[in-house]
């Protein structure tokens, strides 16, 4: 069975890693053979929220919009047809419609709340006028079935009347595994976030926290991937790092404590509800403890009071914080109870099953090729 798949971002996406990438070894063993076709190349990735860059992006843009036709003809030849979001990042689903005017049948993959408008903190409202944000619905509609990264995108999904199946974004944990006692630092406790320069804000809503941690509590800030080249927080010791993919896993290795807040105000209740949680997942991969605002699928992840502790206002950050800086035995334990839940309950090998059924199921009768 052959499967084209069309991302949005290149490899250097946490989307097309792990609800694609990471797939590829696993459908093959299963008899279907995943190709992956990205609208950005790394370059285009990398200039996208930089506004000095905007002339030669816009360029860059254009022309991946013409590239991307001609996958459409590589499609034709494809069992399957899976959307990771969507095959272009502005515009109307024009891509989409022609593969499946053709009759390829088409599962579309949401990691992400995609149908819920938002302001791009980099492009304003242009941003929001060229993201086209009611395309979702139509891919919805046209889709034979939607892998959806949490329960609040699949009950969206089904409220459309589109089959909906619940694959959230993993990580292969004997990739991401926790370092021995004996390789871990012996100085100062580290707190550790990574992300992006849109979810940057979320943990500059807990700096206040931090702030007040710092003046009892000796501790390092770790961030990783903030988009900003200099933080500084006043009385707390901060170690800020570009995001770097050869450095992802010694990242999250090297926190002693995970970071995990939501602000459900900054952009939408909707797209805070429609997060996946995927953070967490690293955090208890790698066999740290972590504090998290429990909102949408986060809620659901780990067990609140053994993989993790929960925290919505700045007393429970505060409070859980605290906690996790004085106890060591704690974080200790915590971390293993996460590394086993993560083993047990998001494993790669069984969502990959869950994939492989998905495309088939939208096979259907259709035939194909076995490998």
């Amino acid at each position: 069975m052959n499967v084209l798949a069309f991302a949005s971002y290149p490899v250097q996406a946490a989307a097309t890693r792990y609800r694609l990438t990471q797939y590829v070894g696993p459908l093959s063993e299963r008899g279907i053979n995943l190709s992956i076709r990205p609208f950005l190349n790394s370059q285009l990735f990398e200039s996208l929220y930089d506004r000095s860059a905007l002339p030669g992006t816009a360029l860059g843009l254009i022309k991946a919009g013409l590239l991307r036709f001609g996958d459409v003809f590589a499609a034709r030849k494809m069992d399957v047809v899976l959307i990771q979001r969507e095959a272009m990042i502005y515009g109307p689903p024009i891509i989409e419609w022609l593969v499946t005017k053709n009759g390829l049948p088409m599962v579309l993959d949401l990691d992400d709340a995609t149908y819920v408008p938002y302001t791009s903190p980099t492009y304003g409202s242009v941003g929001k006028v060229f993201k086209w944000f009611s395309k979702t619905d139509d891919l919805i509609r046209w889709a034979q079935l939607v892998t959806c990264g949490n329960r609040a995108i699949a009950e969206y999904v089904t409220s459309k009347g589109t089959k909906a199946r619940i694959l959230p974004t993993v990580v292969d944990t004997e990739v991401f595994c926790p370092l021995s006692r004996k390789n871990r630092g012996r100085g100062k406790p580290v707190l550790g976030w990574v992300g992006t320069h849109s979810t940057f804000p979320y943990l500059e809503s807990i700096f206040p926290v931090l702030q007040e941690l710092a003046r009892s509590y000796e501790f390092t800030l770790k961030i990783v991937g903030s988009g900003r080249k200099e933080i500084d927080i006043p009385g707390v010791d901060v170690e800020n790092l570009e995001w770097k993919l050869d450095r992802e896993v010694k990242d999250f290795q090297s926190f002693d404590i995970g970071l995990y807040p939501i602000v459900t105000t900054l952009y939408a209740d909707a797209w805070a509800a429609g997060k996946s949680g995927f953070k967490a997942i690293q955090y208890m991969a790698v066999g740290i403890p972590y504090v998290a605002t429990p909102v949408g699928a986060i809620a659901e992840i780990g067990e609140a009071g053994t993989t993790h502790l929960g925290a919505s206002t700045n007393d429970e950050w505060r409070d859980a914080l605290a906690r996790l800086l004085t106890d060591v035995a704690m974080r200790e334990r915590m971390g293993a109870a996460g590394r086993l839940h993560a083993i047990e309950h998001f494993g790669l090998p069984v969502q990959a099953d869950k994939l492989a059924a998905a495309l088939r199921e939208a096979a259907g009768k259709r035939k194909y090729s076995e490998s």
